[in-house]
Formats: structure tokens, sequence, C-alpha cells
């Protein structure tokens, strides 16, 4: 079977703004679970949740928050899988407060970090297959078929660039 991701969220609120990941994840067949845990409100459940993560079939977390965003830290300071964090915007700073909270990981305890919005919340799907297809052939046929597809969609909006310049310039 193959492994699960874990996507946490440090608030039902974050989850319009990462629905992406769910997505991709979905494109890939890859088996995922979602949950509202919170680093500060429920930090004894994060760490419940994160230390059996490995024996529950999970091979990647990724946490969403927004703010302090604690979440990524807290649940990689209690594993050894690789947790990726998204940071979520906020009205404050746009998410640039998440960003550095997310990113500035003491050493030893590293957290991947992907960028704010619906673009980085892509990303840290496709980063959790990149890293599941470590051991997963199914998953490499994957990537390499979506990498492809992307060729051939830059590809097409080339040509029709080409197009609309020819006939504005003619």
């Amino acid at each position: 079977m193959p492994k699960k991701v874990a996507v946490l969220m440090g608030s039902d609120s974050d989850f319009p703004k990462i629905k992406s990941v769910l997505s991709v994840l979905s494109d890939f067949d890859v088996p995922f679970e979602v949950h509202v845990m919170s680093a500060h409100r429920t930090p004894r459940r994060v760490e419940e949740f994160v230390k059996n993560a490995r024996s529950n079939g999970f091979g990647v977390i990724i946490c969403a928050a927004g703010g302090a965003a604690h979440l990524a830290g807290v649940a990689a300071s209690h594993t050894t899988l690789p947790v990726i964090g998204i940071p979520v915007a906020t009205e404050l700073m746009g998410g640039l407060d998440s960003l550095l909270s997310t990113v500035q990981m003491p050493g030893d305890i590293p957290v991947a970090t992907v960028g704010i919005g619906s673009g980085g919340a892509k990303n840290a799907g496709i980063l959790a297959v990149q890293i599941l297809a470590i051991g997963d052939e199914n998953l490499v046929q994957k990537l390499e078929t979506f990498r492809e597809k992307l060729v051939l969609r830059i590809q097409e909006k080339d040509e029709r660039l080409q197009a609309q310049l020819e006939s504005e310039i003619s």
C-alpha cells in the first residue's frame, strides 16, 4: 500500500487557501488525510498524531498555518518524516509573517517551505509526491507524465502568443 500524506491545518479557515494540495494528491492517486490541529491550542493532539504518523502509514506531513505559523515546526520536532510547511496568507502582513515563521527553523529540525498562496499549496502537493516517489516507481512515471504535459502546455501557449503577435503586427 502506498504511503499516505497527512495535511494538517492550524484552522479550518485555512482550507480554502490550500485545497490545491488535495487536488494534486488526488491527481497522483496519493492517499491522504486532512485534519485541523493547532500548535498552540491542541499541542498534545499534534504531538500524538505526528509521533504515530509513520506507524500509521504516512510518508510525508504537510502543515498549513498563518500568523505565528508554528504548526510545521512543532510537527517536525516530533518526527523524522519530511515536513512541508505552507505559509498561509494573513490580513496583517499578507502572509509574510507566516512565511518567515515557517521558513526560519533552527538548525537540525528542517521544514521544507513553499511559497504563500495557491501556487505554494500546489507545490507542497507536488513536493510530497516527489518525496514519496523516491520509493515508488509508479509515482515516478506519473511525475514524468506530469512534466511532459507541462512542456506541451507551455508550447501551446507560445504558439498562441506567436499567432497573436503575427496578427497584431501584420
